[in-house]
């Protein structure tokens, strides 16, 4: 089933209310205490579906431009409300431009998280932000948010997590290849929470019993896997992702299993702020690059895909680091820029397989 009739399902059957959600980070338990479905919009990928695109500048990434011409298009019109984090500038001011330059009518909501979590001051501005946001969740979902709902919205989030992570970090005894494990992970874009637990347990129950079919692990960051070709072509030329490091999946997945805070205000402030590092909530490059060097050692890659969006500022800040990283570890890197193309150019499908027949050889030596 597509988003739109499985948005209009939930609506039908259990009378749930839809947000579209833009990327990256937002306090999904939230919308799922106050029984709200969350749908994630990235992007979409391929040409903008309207020419509302045209009306921001043309070095604006392609993950804004084509999220504008969708909403404009009608696109999501379906869902009653947009939730725009403040993952950039330019998604902060799309909440604007929307409404303005793309006949968006429907309530527009807004969430900041800190960008210095490490300062003292970074879990008080949280709070504030959750409890900002939470009330005006309630006024859509038109209800009063219940703690205990909020705490067994928690919990439950938790437990995806946890076996998100079994199955990347399990990756090499999955024998699935990477386009069906992605499907898997990120149906959780727009599943009802409970629906895609399932899934997921289902999946991790298939760990140890095999192998991918591809045998050259390799780590890939980057925003969001798109066009999701990318993964067969790796499959295809011998590699598989033994380690993520995608905004849209890895860096989403949060390992900390400490025991929750007994308020859940402080519970969920606790699983915002323990998220991987992520450059659109960290400026200190130092933790990212302990982070990659840490999943490039477990999962033994031997080499590393950087796949960014083009005029992605907070990712291409971090590319200079991310070089010098796994230059000094003598790791081979390959670096893909694209702008959500429907389809990989031959060029790039023609570098990423001389990519993995180099890392192929010698242990993965350069």
């Amino acid at each position: 089933m597509t988003r739109e009739p499985y948005i209009r399902r939930q609506r039908d059957e259990h009378g749930r209310k839809s947000v579209a959600v833009l990327p990256v980070h937002y306090p999904k338990e939230l919308l799922t205490a106050l029984d709200l479905l969350a749908v994630e919009v990235w992007g979409p990928p391929g040409a903008p579906r309207s020419d509302a695109a045209g009306r921001i500048q043309a070095y604006v990434c392609s993950v804004v431009r084509n999220a504008l011409a969708f909403l404009a298009s009608g696109g999501a019109d379906v869902v009653d409300a947009a939730l725009f984090p403040h993952t950039c500038d330019s998604i902060q001011q799309l909440a604007t431009l929307a409404s303005d330059f793309g006949g968006w009518k429907k309530p527009t909501l807004t969430f900041l998280h800190p960008k210095d979590p490490g300062r003292p001051s970074a879990r008080r501005f949280l709070v504030a932000e959750l409890h900002a946001l939470a009330g005006r969740l309630e006024a859509l979902a038109g209800r009063r948010l219940d703690p205990e709902r909020l705490t067994a919205a928690i919990a439950l989030h938790d437990e995806i997590d946890l076996h998100r992570a079994a199955l990347l970090d399990g990756r090499a005894t999955l024998p699935l290849d990477d386009r069906a494990l992605y499907a898997l992970l990120r149906r959780g874009e727009w599943l009802w929470p409970e629906e895609h637990l399932a899934e997921l347990q289902a999946a991790r129950a298939k760990l140890g019993t095999g192998r991918p079919a591809a045998s050259i692990p390799v780590l890939v960051t980057g925003y969001v896997p798109e066009p999701s070709a990318i993964l067969e072509i790796l499959n295809g030329a011998g590699a598989f992702v033994a380690a993520d490091d995608y905004a849209a999946v890895g860096r989403r997945v949060v390992r900390d299993r400490r025991a929750p805070a007994t308020d859940p205000w402080e519970a969920l402030a606790d699983r915002q702020l323990a998220a991987p590092p992520c450059p659109t909530r960290v400026a200190d490059q130092g933790p990212r690059m302990r982070h990659l060097e840490g999943l490039a050692e477990r999962s033994g890659a031997r080499g590393v895909l950087v796949h960014v969006v083009k005029f992605c500022e907070p990712e291409l800040f971090d590319v200079p680091a991310i070089r010098r990283t796994f230059e000094a570890r003598g790791i081979p890197l390959l670096y893909l820029e694209g702008e959500l193309e429907a389809q990989l150019s031959g060029q790039a499908v023609t570098r990423i397989e001389a990519f993995v027949e180099m890392i192929s050889g010698a242990g993965g030596a350069a």
